[in-house]
């Protein structure tokens, strides 16, 4: 060999040999862990060319290789760890193969798993590619199936990932093979052109009808309570409700409630909606109402948007035009209500711009569920029923973990189970007395699948509608983008914001204030940070208390009490001009200043 390079250049003979001697070198490397859950993998071992164990952090770069059909079509870079001895030759990755490549889904193929390492020794750096080698005590191959799903508002996709690994050749292969291809749920309820025109025509034939009822006067004790997400009296309805019936108000009440906007509306439920907007006084909504957004309300006829959420969190309506499934700029929705409540006067500008709507048509006033954390005896009324209902939570401490959906819309949501590891969780909590409730929102398309095994520590109660109930059993609530932190505020209790998508979701969705300053609570964004906070009893109560001060204006319970009294007065609108605002900010119309009454108001109407 060395004879062969007296002829040819010094350089390219020292090169020659450098190769030759890289050749010999040996990688030592061994799996420690290796976990999928759903389409999530988790892989952590050790790796460092022999004899050379790194020192520092920047001696060495660890790399996992994809390949296929023998090209390389993605190189992750791996986390550096320190092991027990000081070296850093310990790696660690976390791979979403739900989100692979531009937040899409691994592609259907077959890829060989490799190890590439950039070391630095002798002077230089010297790179090798080799298998990750066999997991630790692991005498036989290693086999996982798991099934990812990708969810759009046209088509619902189903993968099949299948991970194998080679005790004899330590050959490590991933695949992925498409399983189903079907339409989303909303687009399986309208298959035919058929039934997409008669949907056309029976909105056509809905706003003729509310032309024509236009002719009937406008009753002035009618009220109209319209909503597409609930078929029960609940949530603000509830409380404006009872708030009505005590205030000895003679307001005649009519609820026109829907499961969700997928349900369809017969024609005579039609010919009645078209009536009653026409001829209510006050026409109540507490969601997304798309059937009413293309009418013009009459002069003397309020729409009046109650929201089903608390504070201002996450951007919404057309605060989000620009962004992936926000609104077009012409869109005629939420833009026709003529007044809306909120918590407090710092979120009136949010909801102003989320609703195309005037920030004078946005009223502070309070947000009629909440009165429910100021009520006692309600509340033990609640939790009687709950331990009656629930007898699993009985002498435990309970977790609520309620997050948020992911996607553009309904027809796209869904939550990523994959970030929820149920078993490092079960194994963390479970014998310390905990048991975990999962509220997933309405909107979620796929259901959780909790393993059998941890049946009596996970619960879906998922189709329990007041979130509100369960909160009042919850000593730590888990979420992320949700606004149910503003309620749960009200208990001062743990908060976890567990966030393991918090760029992404930023980037398509972001929210109306820093983030990480904002949430009152814990941030985690892995199962480990999580299982910690949730263990972790320190609380931010300076913080938590500058929260609640900030998204509520008024803490007496009181809310509905006050909306009932704005309807009954007709929003006190020939007072407009005698209202002025606090030193603090807060909007104060003429009744509410210092030595008012009732009876000293112009609009005194019963």
């Amino acid at each position: 060999m060395f004879s062969s390079l007296v002829n040819i250049d010094l350089e390219v003979a020292e090169e020659l040999l450098k190769e030759l001697e890289q050749e010999e070198l040996i990688i030592e490397k061994e799996i420690t862990k290796l976990t999928f859950n759903s389409g999530m993998m988790v892989l952590e071992g050790n790796a460092h060319f022999w004899g050379n164990e790194p020192l520092t952090e920047s001696e060495i770069e660890k790399y996992l290789i994809f390949k296929k059909d023998g090209k390389e079509v993605a190189e992750l870079r791996m986390q550096n760890l320190q092991n027990e001895k000081l070296f850093f030759s310990d790696y660690k990755i976390s791979v979403n193969f739900n989100k692979f490549e531009r937040g899409r889904v691994l592609q259907p193929g077959n890829y060989e798993i490799l190890l590439k390492i950039k070391q630095f020794f002798n002077g230089e750096w010297v790179e090798g590619v080799c298998t990750l080698g066999n997991i630790k005590n692991q005498k036989t191959d290693f086999i996982v199936s798991s099934e990812m799903k990708v969810y759009t508002s046209k088509m619902n996709k189903s993968y099949r990932l299948i991970a194998e690994l080679d005790v004899e050749s330590q050959k490590f292969i991933i695949s992925s093979k498409k399983l189903a291809e079907v339409e989303s749920f909303l687009e399986q309820k309208d298959l035919t052109q058929e039934n997409r025109l008669l949907r056309y025509a029976k909105k056509l034939v809905f706003r003729f009808c509310y032309r024509i009822c236009k002719i009937w006067p406008i009753q002035k004790n009618k009220i109209t309570f319209a909503s597409d997400s609930r078929t029960d009296l609940s949530g603000n309805f509830e409380y404006i409700y009872e708030a009505i019936q005590s205030n000895g108000s003679h307001f005649n009440s009519f609820f026109f409630l829907k499961e969700s906007i997928r349900d369809k509306k017969t024609w005579i439920e039609f010919f009645k909606l078209a009536y009653h907007f026409a001829t209510s006084r006050y026409i109540i909504l507490d969601d997304y109402y798309p059937l009413i957004y293309p009418l013009s309300i009459r002069k003397n006829t309020d729409l009046i948007q109650v929201w089903h959420a608390v504070g201002a969190f996450k951007t919404f309506g057309y605060s989000r035009i620009g962004m992936p499934g926000g609104p077009k700029i012409d869109s005629v929705d939420h833009k026709n209500y003529t007044k809306a409540i909120v918590s407090s006067h710092h979120v009136v500008d949010k909801y102003a711009e989320g609703f195309g709507i005037k920030a004078e048509s946005v009223y502070p006033i309070g947000v009629p569920r909440t009165d429910l954390f100021f009520d006692l005896n309600k509340q033990q009324s609640i939790l009687e029923r709950l331990y009656k209902e629930m007898p699993f939570i009985k002498n435990k401490k309970v977790i609520l973990f309620a997050p948020t959906f992911r996607g553009n819309g309904q027809q796209s949501a869904h939550y990523p189970f994959e970030y929820l590891n149920f078993k490092d969780i079960y194994e963390a909590l479970y014998k310390k007395g905990w048991v975990m409730l999962l509220k997933i929102h309405p909107f979620v398309q796929n259901k959780p699948q909790i393993p059998y095994q941890y049946k009596d520590f996970y619960f879906d109660v998922s189709d329990y509608r007041e979130i509100n109930d369960l909160l009042l059993v919850t000593e730590v609530l888990i979420t992320d983008y949700s606004s149910v932190c503003f309620e749960y505020a009200l208990l001062k209790r743990k908060m976890v914001f567990y966030s393991p998508d918090l760029a992404e979701y930023t980037a398509t969705r972001n929210f109306y204030y820093e983030y990480l300053k904002f949430i009152p609570g814990s941030f985690a964004t892995t199962t480990e940070e999580l299982i910690e906070s949730v263990q972790e009893e320190k609380i931010d109560y300076d913080k938590l208390n500058d929260f609640i001060s900030y998204f509520f204006d008024d803490l007496d319970g009181k809310s509905a009490d006050r909306f009932v009294k704005y309807l009954m007065h007709d929003f006190y609108e020939e007072d407009i001009e005698e209202t002025h605002y606090s030193e603090d900010g807060k909007w104060i119309p003429a009744w509410g200043e210092k030595g008012a009454t009732l009876l000293d108001t112009k609009n005194q109407k019963i």
